[in-house]
């Protein structure tokens, strides 16, 4: 007699526990061989499909995959696992031809059912951005969140995409779907991008570690016993998922190379992709020791960096793509920096110091931070060596005309606002013959750039697209370039300092928020303070007037040439000097018992009150008195701890405080 099918499903976990996934894969295969009319013979297929996966036979699973739902159609689970099957065997197509297949079959609306649908959706929206189908992504992941609002990471994606594809407002909500409702979900990075308001981004950082970053489930560890000295070498671990060909791993390659090893040993601990590259390459061999922790967990990883004894701990990546912020919320390292990867603070417990320059947190805006601000004299690294292409670059194959003045920039298409499109129209208008040089997105979103030139009176034409090319061909290209235009509020970093070190001038604006003074910092560091602007009027007649004005761009051109080798932008063996004094000076406190606790009081409340005020009004700054407006009313009704930040401003008093707002 053959058994049942819970009776295979004990009998071949029994085997696989104790033989092999191939020896359950066999006896799987023998059941569906006796037992063809059995009505659960597709989760037989099903589970077959996953030992057969677990033994090593990628395609037999993805065989019996596509026999359980030929025999069941709506029999979900087999749908998801065979498009993550496709999508491992290079067939990403194919893998959202599956999930989608799935998410449109029609049934009984169960929980189980919707969980499926949604599940299919998220893979097939994961996917469709991988491979940079953005319009496409964007409407599976609006089905997502149609079904299910509260799908956090859905939200967070559709609207990075909708500010890849300048589809303005990003946030825009529907029926049934308020636009209060995406904003509470946004992303640090996207807000960044969106809104020059640095209470509400030091507020949004802090509510997104509490929602996405699971607490960890062992006690923090004790670092009291390694206070007693300093070790004759600091070991600084810097965790990135950039060390590679990256606008952070072409920054950081010469200081890794720079660090003096006689008093600190370097460790990377890389959690990137699985692709060998020239700066990767450069980067491990310049450090003491390389960990790849990308198939790590957490707690392994972790486990890793305090097994290696790392006494700063340096997160290179915030909130950005493949970031491990879980790592550093278990402190592996007594002391944990936030500092290059994220324009802001990163709002947790657990990151104590932040590096940045007078210039992009001046003393009085160290309240938008929850870190302790520390400061080098230029917070960017550059590396000196950047390898740069010797073909000399033709206008005509990098999208622009024979002739006329060109204005660039470079930077990503999810950083251009409506303001600041706005902006480079009138400067268009006001130079004649001119164009607009922007990096090559897709070509949807090429198209409908050059539609809202064309209905702000500019020939669709004046606006061109450089090609995608390898970093040292993208470098060289620059010299093509006349006068570089900065975005607002979340404005060029790596972009900028390239383009300068190329000889290209940049016009930029200062802000209120870090991502918003970045570039106005490196500009001046550079040494032309004067195409710092204080408003948009401003940046379009600075830049007007340096195209029109006969021999102004030589003019910087030559500045530039020699900011090479004298300023403060360009000088990364003073910045790495600098930075091992921040390290010794940040052990010196942790030594004293001095380290800093990071200020996180009332940030939930910002928040919110963030979330009210910036509705609706992309692109704008926010006054910080507008906080304190609203917490003078909130505290009317609900007493509110003082935080040293905002609240209470100085010419209130507030009453006694009987509780604790949560």
């Amino acid at each position: 007699m053959q058994p049942s099918i819970a009776e295979l499903f004990r009998e071949a976990e029994c085997l696989e526990a104790t033989q092999s996934a191939a020896a359950a894969a066999v006896l799987y295969s023998r059941w569906i061989a006796l037992n063809p009319d059995d009505p659960h013979l597709a989760a037989a297929y099903f589970n077959m499909a996953v030992v057969l996966q677990r033994s090593g036979d990628q395609y037999g699973a993805i065989n019996a995959l596509r026999e359980a739902i030929r025999i069941n159609p709506d029999f979900h689970p087999p749908y998801i696992n065979l498009g993550r099957l496709l999508e491992e065997s290079g067939q990403p197509g194919l893998a959202v031809q599956q999930w989608l297949a799935l998410a449109s079959r029609t049934g009984v609306i169960t929980g189980s059912a919707l969980r499926h649908k949604l599940m299919a959706l998220l893979q097939a929206g994961r996917v469709l951005e991988t491979n940079h189908l953005e319009a496409a992504a964007e409407d599976t992941l609006r089905q997502v969140i149609d079904l299910s609002p509260d799908q956090s990471q859905a939200v967070q994606h559709w609207i990075a995409l909708r500010q890849k594809q300048c589809k303005w407002p990003a946030i825009n909500g529907w029926d049934g779907v308020e636009s209060r409702r995406l904003l509470a979900s946004i992303s640090p990075l996207s807000a960044a991008v969106l809104f020059d308001d640095p209470v509400f981004q030091l507020a949004r950082s802090a509510v997104y570690a509490k929602l996405n970053v699971a607490r960890p489930k062992t006690a923090t560890p004790d670092h009291t016993t390694r206070m007693a000295q300093r070790p004759p070498r600091l070991k600084v671990g810097y965790v990135s998922s950039d060390l590679r060909e990256h606008a952070v791993g072409f920054g950081i390659s010469e200081v890794m190379e720079l660090h003096d090893a006689d008093q600190f040993d370097i460790h990377a601990y890389y959690c990137g992709i699985e692709r060998e590259d020239e700066t990767k390459a450069r980067i491990r061999s310049a450090v003491k020791s390389w960990t790849d922790i990308a198939a790590l967990s957490d707690d392994e990883a972790a486990a890793k960096v305090a097994a290696d004894q790392i006494d700063i701990l340096v997160d290179l990546n915030g909130y950005t793509r493949d970031a491990r912020t879980g790592v550093f919320a278990r402190q592996p390292a007594p002391i944990q920096v936030n500092w290059y990867g994220f324009p802001g603070s990163m709002g947790t417990a657990y990151h104590h110091y932040i590096i940045a320059d007078a210039h992009i947190v001046p003393q009085a805006n160290e309240i938008y931070f929850s870190e302790k601000v520390v400061r080098l004299s230029c917070y960017q690294p550059n590396d000196r060596n950047r390898r740069i292409a010797t073909e000399l670059p033709q206008r005509r194959a990098e999208g622009l005309p024979d002739t006329g003045f060109v204005f660039c920039c470079l930077n990503g298409t999810q950083k251009i606002t409506p303001q600041v499109f706005a902006a480079w129209m009138k400067i268009l208008s006001g130079v004649a013959g001119s164009v607009l040089w922007l990096l090559q997105s897709s070509p949807e979103t090429d198209a409908r750039l050059r539609q809202m030139a064309a209905a702000a009176g500019i020939a669709p034409e004046r606006i061109c697209f450089a090609p995608k090319r390898p970093n040292p061909q993208h470098l060289a290209r620059y010299v093509l370039a006349d006068l570089f235009l900065d975005t607002f509020p979340y404005g060029a970093h790596t972009t900028a300092s390239d383009a300068m070190w190329m000889g290209t001038p940049v016009v930029t604006l200062e802000g209120r928020g870090f991502a918003a003074r970045v570039c106005a910092g490196l500009v001046r560091s550079a040494g032309l303070s004067e195409l710092v602007c204080e408003n948009l009027d401003d940046y379009v007649a600075r830049a007007t007037t340096l195209a029109m004005t006969p021999g102004a761009i030589a003019g910087l051109r030559q500045r530039l040439t020699e900011a090479r080798t004298a300023a403060p932008l360009f000088d990364t063996p003073r910045l790495v000097r600098e930075l091992e004094v921040l390290y010794d000076r940040m052990w010196g406190e942790f030594q004293t018992g001095t380290l800093p606790q990071p200020n996180l009081a009332n940030l939930a409340c910002y928040e919110e009150v963030g979330i009210d005020l910036l509705l609706d009004r992309e692109g704008e700054s926010i006054d910080p008195a507008s906080y304190t407006d609203a917490f003078l009313r909130w505290s009317s009704f609900q007493p509110l701890p003082p935080d040293n930040r905002l609240w209470p401003p100085p010419s209130h008093q507030p009453r006694p405080i009987k509780y604790i707002a949560a």
